[in-house]
């Protein structure tokens, strides 16, 4: 068997019982900090985004898709067994088979937030060609759809929609307040993600009073912006280099 670096990381998240248990235990938090900020008027978890008088407005959560709501690790499993890195192409294609699968305690959190009046929003890189195969890959799931409201904010679908999030939860935090955000990367929290390991870490404590409140982070070690950080998220360096950079910052 060729050496990948997936193959730890897809292991654990496709067959260990901790990734379940941990996922289930950061959406059992998420129905108690859901229930707590209901109460609370002034809470928001889009505190660069949430302006003016927020207090009364309906209230929303924020989800990223991609191994926060769903498990990808069959595209991860297919990369390895064919020594294929990343592309738009094989990833669309991969969206368009509508194979992803829940990840534990999501679909349950989504109907429990709906339940109780929260307005789901799906804010995900996903570019929007594959808006319409998401749907119904989610719809399949039981994930809530949003009713008469378009909750998909797909990247690209605007002019100003980029891999940066800050301007969809901004659109969202002018008619809803949003009441927690669940991702698995730091980029699905605050758009300062794709700088230095030292500026992430900068902002990460000036974030700190948000972790385990208003912010919740679901495990995923397969891939994000914390390993292309080692190698200046230059996605076109080899992938030796790439490996030699992120070999360079370990401690031992």
């Amino acid at each position: 068997v060729a050496p990948n670096d997936l193959l730890l990381a897809t292991l654990w998240t496709q067959r260990s019982v901790e990734y379940r248990a941990n996922a289930l235990t950061v959406f059992a938090l998420a129905k108690i900090r859901l229930d707590e900020a209901l109460t609370d008027k002034s809470w928001t978890a889009a505190p660069a985004e949430q302006k003016g008088d927020f207090q009364n407005l309906p209230p929303a959560i924020v989800l990223d898709v991609d191994e926060t709501l769903v498990d990808n690790s069959l595209y991860q499993a297919w990369m390895m067994r064919t020594n294929q890195t990343f592309s738009v192409k094989t990833w669309n294609e991969f969206c368009a088979a509508q194979v992803s699968r829940a990840i534990p305690g999501a679909v349950e959190f989504a109907k429990y937030a709906d339940s109780k009046g929260v307005k789901v929003f799906y804010v995900t890189n996903r570019g929007v060609e594959t808006e319409k195969d998401t749907r119904a890959n989610m719809e399949k799931l039981g994930f809530p759809m949003g009713g008469n409201v378009d909750t998909f904010l797909m990247q690209n679908e605007n002019r100003d929609w980029g891999s940066a999030k800050g301007t969809r939860r901004a659109v969202i935090a002018k008619d809803y307040r949003v009441l927690l955000n669940i991702g698995d990367n730091f980029g699905d929290f605050d758009d300062r993600y794709r700088t230095s390991e030292a500026d992430r870490v900068k902002a990460f404590d000036s974030d700190l009073a948000y972790w385990g409140k208003q912010w919740l982070m679901i495990p995923n070690p397969t891939y994000g912006s914390f390993d292309s950080a080692t190698y200046g998220h230059d996605f076109k360096k080899p992938v030796a280099e790439q490996r030699k950079a992120k070999w360079d910052v370990i401690e031992a």
